[in-house]
């Protein structure tokens, strides 16, 4: 499944820094744009695949479903 995200880039001094804004803590910096988008792709990976871990543990009686948002 496709998944689609906004990411914000700003230059601050010598760096760069990345976030994503639909999800909290998923941000990174880097000396180049590149290495910045890089990063960026590498933490929100790192995000998604760890909550969905920690989801797993709901245990017995969780009901998990998909939610599309109208466009």
């Amino acid at each position: 499944m496709k998944q689609c995200f906004t990411a914000v880039y700003k230059k601050q001094g010598k760096w760069y820094l990345g976030w994503v804004e639909e999800i909290p803590g998923v941000n990174t910096q880097g000396k180049t744009l590149k290495e910045t988008k890089e990063n960026l792709q590498e933490a929100l990976t790192l995000i998604l695949e760890t909550n969905r871990a920690l989801n797993k543990s709901a245990g017995r009686g969780a009901v998990r479903e998909l939610i599309t948002l109208p466009g």
